[in-house]
This record gives C-alpha cells, structure tokens and sequence, in this order.
C-alpha cells in the first residue's frame, strides 16, 4: 500500500508496462520506504477517444505516452509526497522513455480504516499491520 492506478492510451506491449510498473514501484520505495512487497497496481487502458489528458493552461505538451497516476494512500506528508512524483517521473523517463511532462499524479487519501486486505479484517486496526 499504496494502491496505483496507471491509466493509459492502449498499445503498449505487456513488457512495457511491466517495465513501466516495476519502474514506479522502485519509485514509490525510494519514496514512501515501504517494503518491498507492499505492491498494489492496477492498469486501464483506452483507446485514444475515451482518453483526455489535458495540461489546464499549463503549456505541458502531452503526447501518446501520457500516463495518469491514482494513488491511493494513507497520508504520506508534502515532502515525501513531492519526492515520489519527482521520482516517479525520473524512473519512467530513464526506463520507459517517458517524458516528465506525461505524467500526471493525483493522489487520494484515506485513513486506516479505509483498507482491508483481505480475511474481512482492517488490518491497520487490527493491528496485523502496522508501519508507514
């Protein structure tokens, strides 16, 4: 946890989007300093129709590589929050030739009691989990 939603234009290849994943899971550790197996993504894709990515008077040039980022996510702090999406951005463009200006993050937060991984328990209340 944190669970990321990638959504994306339809074409890439399942190796690229396993590279595109591992990419920001290794940003998301460096980040947020969870363990290693604390990973939960999803993927969406659409046809270029069913896609509007925006840069809302920015200038940001958007191209097909666009990616748009849902994390959701106990409470992380500006700091730490800031850093992943630098991260995040630096990783894709190194390994995915992912353009900074192609991503796009937002994120929601919840609380403890907002997740259950299973068993029909709040493990964060529990106590079965703990940690970041």
């Amino acid at each position: 946890m944190p669970l990321l939603h990638f959504h994306m234009l339809e074409g890439r290849t399942d190796a690229e989007i396993k590279t595109l994943l591992d990419a920001a899971h290794e940003a998301m550790l460096e980040a947020f300093e969870v363990p290693r197996g604390d990973r939960y993504q999803l993927v969406s894709e659409y046809k270029p129709s069913r896609m509007i990515v925006e840069d809302t008077g920015l200038g940001i040039p958007r191209t097909e590589k666009v990616v748009v980022v849902q994390m959701f996510s106990r409470p992380r702090g500006e700091e730490k929050t800031a850093l992943f999406y630098k991260l995040l951005t630096e990783h894709l463009e190194r390994t995915c030739g992912i353009a900074s200006s192609d991503v796009m993050v937002s994120v929601v937060e919840n609380q403890d009691a907002h997740w259950s991984f299973g068993l029909g328990r709040a493990q964060f209340l529990t106590g079965e989990l703990g940690g970041k």
